[in-house]
């Protein structure tokens, strides 16, 4: 007679296995461990078991097309960012170099004069995008000399950010009853954002700076190129 699945006889040689026994309490057959343990059922696979399965192309190209999708949205928006917080910064320290210029002029009796500049001259031109420096006019030559104080020097701007100033006023003069020269100056400040982004800088002959939109004529022409 075949032995059962899961069932063994003991080999030759080894000590037989202990006979089952009855409770007299329970009237329970009781099986020793060493027989129990010694029937192992056979494991079955399982029929919730999910099965694996890997990457298709397919699933590889739709992940790539969303990513490229978020990449397109995400990277114009980053960079939009970036240029409105450069133009920013522009803005506020072409403010504070006229605040401290007009300060230097009242308070030391001296004319500032606030230029486009390169390598610490004043360059001329109403692009004020590769720098300005503001000094102590003390000849009166509107150049600044080697004896003359350099109150302010900003470097260039980012690349991609301008700032225009109006035709025909290649400086600004700061008297030292606190007006400038001449008529008023409107800077347009402007980005890779476009004219619509456009911001003007009115500075009147007073001194005093506002912000205002710059006309369409002006934000165009600022923002060709970038």
């Amino acid at each position: 007679m075949a032995p059962a699945a899961g069932f063994s006889y003991p080999s030759p040689g080894e000590p037989p296995m202990p006979p089952a026994s009855v409770d007299p309490e329970t009237e329970r057959t009781f099986t020793p461990p060493e027989i129990a343990m010694s029937f192992v059922p056979p494991r079955q696979p399982s029929p919730h078991r999910p099965s694996q399965r890997g990457f298709t192309l397919l699933d590889l190209l739709i992940a790539m097309t969303i990513a490229c999708i978020l990449f397109g949205i995400a990277i114009p928006a980053y960079q939009n960012t970036v240029a409105r917080i450069q133009a920013g910064s522009a803005r506020s320290d072409l403010t504070t170099t006229l605040f401290d210029a007009l300060r230097h002029a009242t308070v030391l009796g001296q004319e500032i004069v606030v230029c486009p500049a390169s390598a610490g001259q004043c360059i001329g031109g109403r692009d004020w995008s590769e720098g300005w420096i503001a000094f102590i006019d003390r000849d009166g030559d509107r150049l600044r000399g080697p004896g003359e104080q350099l109150i302010r020097r900003k470097s260039a701007l980012p690349e991609r950010i301008r700032l225009l100033g109006s035709a025909g006023r290649p400086r600004i003069v700061f008297q030292p009853n606190g007006g400038n020269g001449g008529s008023n100056i409107t800077f347009t400040l402007c980005d890779r954002r476009g004219p619509r982004d456009a911001l003007a800088l009115v500075l009147s002959n007073g001194g005093r700076l506002r912000s205002d939109r710059p006309t369409p004529a002006a934000a165009a022409s600022c923002a060709v190129g970038l």
